[in-house]
């Protein structure tokens, strides 16, 4: 009964989901479910040692995540070792995604959506995606939503979630500090920063504290803009360590030596109720949709033109 209700309330708000663009399928996890299974969530998180962020943001999407998946069991998990180490030494145990997906099978779980809280497509999804196919033959669905920039329209999505968030609370030119990294997804900073100018946002800068943009980029962008008044903002889930430290010291230091006034403003996305949403909705489009397999579609193409 309580599958076939989820299934009712996933259709209400199917015409609300938006396009991941190719790739995927329409399958209905729940039309999949027999009466001995049973199905999880698990949303995955990075994680934070900050008590304080970690309330407003993890803490908070959990709770949103089970009242809108109120059928179905909801789990968490982080991927960060070293994060999970130290709370641990505080007497704070968070499972790491291979150790909830093992207790969800010997519970007699069957089938799996996960849902994590990275930004982009990169070293994080890499390593959740690997830890979700090692385990794949112990159950018979499992279902990965994609992160919060994941195809154009998520970009534009995200965009203008920000930009409401931000209405009238920055002055002069607004930074967003993201966090970089040396795989290829880092790219989806350079696009982020192309569509937000391209969407009117002029006054939008993307940087990265790991990546490109560097710094540098964004001196540079600034000092083309003429404005000597910047607001720094953390494009990151949750206002942590690089919050805390790179943005609201470094990086507002090394801008203040150039001449800038400079303003913060800490809050990590994982606190926008917008964007909790679009994680929401990447979770329902999961549950909806299954990624298509590459080498399997490449096959039908021998065949046919047509493999839809």
């Amino acid at each position: 009964m309580k599958n076939i209700l989820f299934v009712i309330l996933l259709l209400l708000f199917h015409i609300t989901l938006f396009g991941h663009g190719e790739g995927f399928k329409e399958s209905d996890i729940f039309k999949t479910v027999g009466p001995n299974d049973k199905i999880a969530l698990l949303v995955v998180h990075f994680g934070t040692t900050h008590d304080d962020t970690r309330a407003l943001t993890i803490d908070a999407i959990n709770q949103k995540m089970k009242k809108e998946f109120q059928t179905i069991e909801v789990r968490e998990a982080y991927t960060s070792r070293m994060i999970i180490r130290r709370l641990k030494e505080k007497g704070v145990r968070k499972p790491n995604p291979t150790e909830a997906l093992n207790k969800l099978a010997t519970e007699g779980y069957t089938h799996i959506i996960i849902q994590s809280t990275n930004i982009i497509e990169g070293v994080e999804m890499e390593s959740l995606r690997r830890d979700a196919a090692q385990l794949q033959s112990k159950f018979k669905d499992i279902r990965i939503g994609n992160p919060l920039l994941y195809s154009p329209e998520d970009y534009l999505k995200a965009i203008k979630a920000i930009a409401a968030e931000l209405k009238g609370k920055t002055k002069g030119e607004c930074v967003f500090v993201c966090h970089g990294t040396y795989h290829p997804g880092n790219a989806s900073y350079g696009m982020l920063d192309y569509m937000m100018k391209a969407e009117g946002h002029k006054n939008y800068h993307i940087g990265t504290i790991e990546g490109y943009p560097t710094f540098e980029n964004v001196l540079s962008g600034l000092k083309s803009s003429g404005s000597k008044e910047v607001t720094l903002i953390p494009f990151m889930f949750v206002a942590g360590d690089h919050a805390k430290n790179d943005i609201a010291k470094e990086w507002k230091e090394k801008l203040e030596k150039n001449g800038y006034r400079v303003s913060l403003f800490l809050k990590g996305l994982g606190e926008h109720s917008r964007i909790q949403d679009i994680f929401i909705q990447h979770a329902r489009y999961a549950a909806t949709h299954k990624k298509e397999d590459i080498v399997t579609k490449k096959k039908k193409y021998e065949i046919s033109d047509d493999i839809e």
